[in-house]
């Protein structure tokens, strides 16, 4: 059994439109161990929703696997149909935690109806026994009043109880991965921590791995063991989070760092903006708004250089020689 539940390699995919093929992931690398969690972060426009739905097989119908491969559990779900993704991996082998717990729900529908079904669908079995597995899922995720939950609408909830319901979703199978596409985002401070630690949690307590996808450096600290920094569809720093964190390589993980409120005074950003995955630069795509860019870099290609142990980074300045 390998030691890494899922592993991506050089991903690229594309999408079609009026404009053209947008190159949306151009070689998106990196590796999740078994019993860990992943933190994929990136500003807005890097890629990471692509990613996600990539790794789900719930790509538009004008996308483009280009190249790479995507394995889990030892399985190529590049090259699993849409009948086995959806009976086989997506909802029972990898649970998914969206990101706006106030429209996962459909409000026209009591809760039972929507989370059960999800286990009628991958589970089978006893309708009863669903039921007190659910029942118990929501006692494990601390939602008040778990007994009588499935008896109520989305619209008697908050959105920390909302999300808590989606988290037990995800669970309900047993899923050996959960994918989390920034499941904090829309909620307060106080009740994003208090997910993060539930989500932790879990993660130590079922022996599952997951991937977190999210922007916010801050909520990466706390709860990820590493991290793939990305970059305009490209994979640009890898490695533990404490690490990059102290001592990050890449100079976009240097820059997104800098912008964080407790490490600068006053408000700093990066110069620029994300490139247009219609008309990306040409080698690396950080160079228009990189400080320490060279001219070499215009022509260099995507790849991941072994900068430190454990530490893989895409640029320039950690080629051997240079």
């Amino acid at each position: 059994m390998s030691e890494d539940i899922l592993t991506v390699a050089g991903l690229r995919v594309s999408i079609g439109g009026d404009e053209g093929r947008a190159k949306v992931l151009d070689h998106v690398s990196f590796a999740l161990p078994r019993g860990h969690i992943l933190g994929v972060v990136g500003e807005s426009g890097c890629g990471k929703s692509t990613l996600i739905r990539t790794l789900l097989g719930i790509l538009p119908s004008t996308a483009r696997i280009d190249a790479g491969e995507i394995r889990f559990d030892g399985m190529d779900l590049l090259a699993m149909g849409e009948r086995q993704l959806n009976r086989s991996i997506r909802g029972s082998r990898i649970g998914f935690i969206p990101q706006d717990p106030y429209l996962a729900l459909n409000p026209l529908f009591k809760v039972g109806t929507q989370l059960l079904e999800i286990m009628r669908w991958h589970a089978g079995g006893n309708p009863a026994a669903h039921r007190a597995r659910l029942i118990g899922l929501l006692r494990r995720v601390q939602l008040p009043d778990a007994e009588s939950a499935l008896d109520r609408y989305p619209h008697q909830f908050s959105g920390g109880q909302r999300q808590r319901l989606l988290i037990a979703a995800a669970l309900a199978c047993s899923p050996a991965l959960v994918v989390a596409d920034e499941p904090t985002t829309a909620l307060d401070v106080t009740t994003q921590q208090q997910i993060l630690d539930l989500l932790r949690e879990l993660v130590a307590e079922l022996g599952i791995s997951m991937l977190f996808v999210t922007h916010d450096l801050g909520v990466v600290a706390q709860l990820c063991d590493a991290l793939c920094i990305i970059y305009a569809g490209q994979s640009v720093e890898i490695g533990a989070t404490a690490e990059v964190l102290a001592r990050p390589l890449h100079p976009y993980t240097s820059a997104l760092l800098a912008c964080h409120p407790e490490r600068t005074a006053g408000f700093a950003g990066i110069p620029g903006a994300v490139p247009s995955p219609l008309r990306p630069p040409p080698g690396c795509r950080y160079w228009p708004r990189c400080p320490q860019a060279r001219p070499a870099c215009r022509a260099r290609p995507a790849h991941l250089v072994t900068a430190a142990p454990d530490r893989d980074v895409d640029c320039i300045l950690f080629e051997p020689g240079v």
